[in-house]
């Protein structure tokens, strides 16, 4: 039910085309707040083996914006050695500046990078010339397609669509979208019409709580947070095969923890890293809301709930 792409399109002749579910890769951090490498390969080796189809780092999802530019240049060089082609990485290229984000893009397409995920730049908000310079200065001196991140505030400025196409047509190197703007299905419709065969393709993201409507509507995969990466893997593989029912089967089961993920973001994520057995540390550098023992009652009672549908040897619980 994914329409094929013209890989021809737009002078990308050498991509094969993202499509499906592409996790956001956490960033893992010891008790004292350093990165965690061993607990990284480990969630990445997870992903893997839950058969998505790509991985995506740094993201919102990855505390991107509390990460210094060494931490974030040297984990996109180690992805990309742990991966070792494994499955397609789409490098966070993030930034306030076009500098940083051209060294972040570079990074990615040294790491093997297929495409490079830039948040629409807050300082550009308004002047839409400046905006397609800065992502035309990206892809030409990374030479790594771009998806532009369009994300509501106060992470991003949410774009009007008719920009977002806007800027498809006229920079070469925008490639993809991630649209997380709501509505967000009604969204992803009017951006397919409006860009037409100026983007390859169009992503949901929103943690994968509206991923039916969306895939419904045109997306050719989502970004989730990926804790249960082997269950959008399987709620996307029933959608792909027609199985519309079983894939809505599987979205229900996973919507009470994802309401919850909404709510507590990284620390959610975290938590349910550590129950699964991936994890040592839960420590998050960005601020929000901590898990009191209520909700860490309730989260393994969620966890509990999809047991059946989980590896076993990645199901454990905890009242930490």
């Amino acid at each position: 039910m994914w329409r094929e792409i013209d890989a021809s399109v737009k002078g990308v002749g050498w991509m094969s085309g993202l499509k499906g579910v592409l996790p956001i890769l956490p960033t893992i951090f010891t008790a004292s707040g350093a990165i965690d490498e061993p607990g990284m390969r480990r969630v990445l080796d997870y992903i893997v083996a839950s058969g998505a189809h790509g991985v995506v780092f740094p993201g919102l999802a990855s505390e991107y914006d509390l990460l210094s530019r060494d931490e974030r240049l040297h984990m996109t060089a180690r992805i990309g050695e742990w991966l070792g082609g494994r499955m397609p990485f789409v490098v966070g290229a993030s930034a306030t500046s076009t500098a940083d984000a051209i060294a972040f893009a570079e990074a990615g397409a040294k790491a093997g990078a297929a495409a490079a995920m830039i948040l629409t730049p807050k300082h550009h908000a308004g002047d839409l010339p400046a905006m397609a310079a800065f992502f035309r200065d990206a892809y030409a001196a990374s030479g790594v397609p771009i998806m532009l991140q369009n994300a509501p505030a106060p992470m991003g400025i949410g774009l009007p669509l008719e920009q977002v196409a806007q800027l498809a047509h006229d920079v070469a190197g925008i490639v993809y979208v991630k649209e997380e703007a709501q509505p967000s299905g009604q969204r992803i419709t009017r951006l397919t019409e409006l860009a037409g065969a100026s983007l390859d393709a169009v992503f949901g993201g929103a943690g994968a709580r509206y991923v039916i409507d969306e895939l419904t509507r045109g997306a050719r995969g989502t970004m989730p947070a990926c804790e249960i990466t082997e269950l959008h893997v399987a709620m996307l593989d029933h959608f792909a095969a027609g199985r519309v029912g079983a894939a809505r089967d599987l979205f229900e089961r996973t919507l009470p923890l994802l309401n919850m993920q909404a709510v507590f973001r990284w620390r959610l994520t975290k938590a349910m890293l550590q129950r699964r057995g991936l994890i040592d540390c839960a420590f998050t550098r960005a601020p929000g809301p901590e898990l009191d023992r209520y909700d860490r009652v309730e989260l393994d009672a969620l966890l509990a709930r999809l047991a059946d549908l989980l590896p076993p040897e990645l199901t454990g619980t905890s009242a930490q």
